[in-house]
């Protein structure tokens, strides 16, 4: 079988399991735990060893595995069944879905939906942190509503990079090449089957890039690369790595990502009614947008105003230094040749995004997209809120109040985050439907009917889980540091199913505060230790490869778990990813978060642990300051905003 362009060796698969392959290359199967079943159950070392890529695991399946599963009966009514309501999920009756029959006149009105990252599973690592799980839940649940939505982002070859830790506790980062061959993705074409490769200009030269097709459910994903002849190396560089490289790397990206995903969406004959940049990273798409009205014959002024009345943009960032900005001498670089295509002179353009700086000007992103897009929002009611002061300036003389940024409070894609117990168990108090009404008020009424040891022994369950994928991967995390043979026993009884489990899993930035909890140690030892009520905490994370504070906060934590006091109690694990996610949010008992308000834009790691019925300890940002309602959780500090940092923290640590 031949696949993006090399050869895939793929076993002879047996005739009555052969549709395994379609499936493979659909992503429902990443929030479909039986689906994942199918696979994982033939070769469970295998599936592990794969990083659960059914696309790697059936080009590596031992065949004879194959012919025992199509002649085993229990295995093929499994098969049966899961194909049986894929089909019907991808094929729903008229009116079957809830967009269909909400929005009937409105089938063929296409969202694009532009991110530089997207966090689908962690077989396919083209995500960082919060913003692309944040997309890749969206994709998701557009899948579910059966929204006509298209996704528009990178494929990147090296993707995020891969964590390790030293003895000393320093993060070291690794790129792993990620062979297409092994992605569940195929090249995109257009209408009469040729493979789509898109071209933008950069400074002296053209530059192309391939676009790559991933489905995710019902909706697609439309992936550029850049590692594709005839690029010269350094641009087969460019989409290499997610946010890596110089203030050049990171323009030539979001030029390709805006610009050139309109030029993709306009090869693959895709006119969208809706285009919603999911953050600043693909502003320059409505500069493409304006670019090709003012060609129809428009000028900037109304094609302005065309591009701006349908599409829409999300910020995520609460504090200014997190927002894209560069410089004029970079952007005469990159656009000196494109602004006079736009009908405007030099001081027009950079006008357009001017962001004013005690230094000097700079061309900002997200005042780009604030000015080229008709509707705005935060991501909570809080950040709704300081979006609203940090761009008051953009609208001059109106209130703070009356800026025309709204917000929406980011959510979670139920399916992918609930553990297979508590589904199981919602399922049978719930209803078997539950997934479908999780929108349905009355529907969580009813969770009062779930008696209180079967919750407890459910969550004990996702528990013991944590605490054994926990052990074992400590154990391979120290064999890997060439630790003996006592330390490594030592892990293999490490954590207590009895103790509270306190979870702290999220990027390491410093706004987050991850050493928060250390400030006093003496006092934090005495509430580990407690013989009557012991507590365990369990740290993960990554700090950008850039962030030497963040890495240095990894390092304080590593090396609180590895001292005596602290040995057993506090555990630091490695390479945090989607999979390792999904324990920690399931089998912890208490879900820590404690940034500086109100830097926490939204925030959505404890919505996934209270979905598992975990209850939250958090700082009142981001969502959890609408969540918290006194009964269902605790908060840290006080609703307001500390002007002295230090205090502040002194007074949170309390």
């Amino acid at each position: 079988m031949k696949v993006h362009g090399r050869m895939t060796v793929f076993p002879i698969m047996p005739a009555r399991i052969n549709r395994l392959y379609e499936l493979a290359y659909n992503l429902w199967w990443s929030w479909h735990p039986e689906a994942r079943a199918l696979y994982s159950t033939l070769d469970p070392d295998l599936w592990d060893n794969v990083g659960h890529n059914p696309v790697r695991f059936l080009s590596e399946v031992q065949p004879e595995r194959l012919e025992a599963a199509a002649n085993e009966a229990g295995y093929l009514q499994r098969y049966d069944t899961i194909l049986s309501n894929f089909d019907a999920y991808m094929h729903p009756a008229a009116h079957g879905t809830w967009f269909s029959r909400t929005y009937p006149e409105l089938s063929d009105s296409v969202i694009a939906y532009f991110s530089a990252e997207f966090g689908l599973h962690e077989s396919l690592p083209i995500y960082s942190g919060g913003l692309g799980i944040l997309s890749g839940d969206h994709c998701k649940e557009a899948s579910d509503l059966g929204l006509p939505f298209v996704g528009v982002g990178f494929l990147y070859p090296q993707g995020y990079f891969r964590q390790s830790i030293t003895r000393e506790g320093v993060q070291e980062a690794a790129y792993d090449k990620l062979h297409f061959s092994e992605a569940p993705a195929i090249p995109a074409c257009d209408a009469n089957g040729n493979e789509i490769m898109i071209t933008v200009e950069l400074p002296g030269r053209h530059i192309h890039a391939k676009v790559w097709k991933v489905q995710v459910g019902r909706i697609p994903l439309y992936l550029m690369d850049t590692d594709v002849a005839p690029n010269a190396p350094p641009d087969r560089e460019l989409s290499a790595r997610l946010y890596g490289g110089d203030r050049e790397m990171r323009i030539s990206q979001e030029i390709v990502l805006g610009i050139g995903g309109v030029r993709a969406l306009r090869a693959l004959g895709i006119s969208p009614a809706a285009w919603h940049l999911n953050e600043g990273h693909a502003a320059f798409l409505n500069l493409e947008r304006c670019r090709e009205l003012v060609a129809a014959g428009l000028s900037f002024n109304q094609a302005r105003e065309a591009v701006a009345a349908n599409s829409l943009f999300t910020t995520h960032t609460p504090v200014p230094a997190g927002n894209d900005t560069f410089s004029y001498d970079l952007v005469d670089k990159y656009f000196g040749s494109y602004w006079g295509q736009l009908g405007l002179t030099r001081d027009q353009f950079m006008e357009v995004a001017r962001e004013d700086h005690g230094w000097g000007p700079t061309y900002g992103m997200t005042v780009l997209a604030l000015r080229l897009t008709g509707q705005h929002n935060g991501v909570s009611e809080l950040h709704g809120a300081v979006s609203r002061k940090m761009w008051q300036f953009l609208w001059p003389g109106i209130d703070a109040e009356e800026v025309p940024i709204e917000y929406i409070t980011n959510g979670v894609h139920t399916p992918s985050w609930i553990s297979e117990e508590m589904n199981a168990l919602f399922k049978r108090y719930l209803g078997e439907d539950w997934e479908e009404r999780v929108d349905d008020a009355e529907l969580w009424n009813r969770l009062s009917d779930i008696p209180d040891e079967e919750l407890w022994k459910t969550h004990l369950q996702r528990k013991e889980a944590l605490i054994d994928f926990t052990r074992r991967h400590l154990k391979g995390q120290h064999l890997r540091l060439g630790e003996g043979a006592v330390q490594i026993t030592e892990f293999e009884h490490m954590l207590d199913s009895n103790a509270l489990l306190i979870g702290f899993a999220r990027r390491f930035a410093t706004y987050k505060r991850a050493t928060l909890i250390f400030r006093d140690p003496e006092r934090l030892h005495r509430l580990l230790n407690n013989p009557e009520h012991p507590v365990q905490i369990i740290f993960a994370g990554k700090a950008h490869p850039a962030d030497e504070p963040g890495k240095a906060l990894i390092e304080q934590v590593y090396r609180f778990s590895r001292s005596d006091a602290f040995r057993g109690k506090v555990i630091f694990l490695e390479n945090y990813d989607i999979d390792m996610a999904r324990y920690l949010v399931s089998g912890t008992d208490l879900w820590l978060n404690n940034p500086i308000r109100p830097h926490e834009a939204s925030g959505t790691s404890g919505q996934k642990a209270a979905l598992n019925g975990q209850p939250n300890c958090s700082i009142l940002d981001g969502w959890w300051a609408e969540g918290y309602n006194g009964k269902n959780g605790w908060a840290i500090g006080e609703e307001r905003e500390y002007h002295l940092r230090s205090r502040n923290s002194v007074r949170e640590a309390d």
